[in-house]
């Protein structure tokens, strides 16, 4: 597997849940999350399964979801690599790709159809996200000092998120700012309105799962915003929080 910080590496999400992927919730120490990532202690017995997928109460997965890691230099235009990379994922030229955005700016893959495509940069990393039959967004942060996180969220937040992230002390407070953004982002992308349609719209709420570990996970939102949501956390490379989610078309 390619060294995520430099390389490039792809991955299913049903790869995810497994045990030779090392960015999965389901081992904290492996994923190596930032001090103080977790506010729930992880579960005691999420350690990696090599079959989980067969695990009958684990939600089901699209199995044409994907996404890749790849190295990107800052100030570099992303699109041209990410039309590549899902013209290979396709089996197709990247001019054949019908690349287009639409009136709120989302990207939208016109041919072929029925696929999604959703990319974010930050830093030196950037992440691509291609699903058939599912609306997808993907976000990347780069962790950096946020002194501002409880005032910001207390201004664009839902109120329950604000208040969870005031109860935290400072240390671990930042983390979980990002986290917030990260999954608002990716499932903002997902619905198409991006940050516009309001970060305090739908609310969400750090669960230990049984199967995945620890999550956000959305527990209210706006009727607008629709569903049902699947929503993905992880950390791809050291400094790094990544967010994917997605709904049924």
């Amino acid at each position: 597997m390619a060294d995520r910080c430099s390389g490039e590496a792809t991955h299913s999400l049903a790869g995810w849940m497994t045990a030779d992927i090392d960015v999965v919730f389901l081992s904290p120490a492996a994923a190596a999350a930032p001090p103080h990532y977790f506010t729930l202690a992880p579960p005691h017995a999420a350690k990696p399964r090599p079959v989980f997928m067969r695990d009958p109460h684990l939600p089901a997965l699209p199995p044409t979801l994907r996404c890749t890691w790849l190295a990107h230099a800052r100030g570099e235009p992303a699109e041209p690599r990410v039309r590549a990379w899902a013209a290979a994922e396709l089996g197709c030229p990247p001019g054949a790709l019908r690349l287009t955005r639409d009136a709120h700016g989302r990207p939208q893959l016109d041919a072929p159809a029925d696929f999604d495509l959703s990319w974010s940069h930050s830093g030196d990393g950037l992440l691509v996200a291609l699903g058939e039959g599912v609306e997808v967004g993907i976000d990347l942060e780069r962790a950096r000092p946020r002194p501002r996180a409880l005032e910001l969220a207390r201004r664009f937040f839902h109120p329950a998120e604000a208040a969870w992230l005031a109860t935290l002390p400072a240390i671990a407070r930042e983390p979980a700012f990002l986290r917030l953004w990260c999954a608002k982002e990716a499932v903002l992308k997902a619905h198409g309105r991006g940050i516009a349609f309001g970060l305090h719209r739908f609310e969400l709420r750090e669960e230990s799962l049984p199967l995945e570990g620890v999550q956000l996970a959305i527990v209210a939102g706006d009727a607008e915003l629709r569903g049902p949501w699947s929503l993905r956390e992880w950390v791809p490379c050291e400094g790094y929080f990544a967010a994917l989610a997605w709904r049924a078309r």
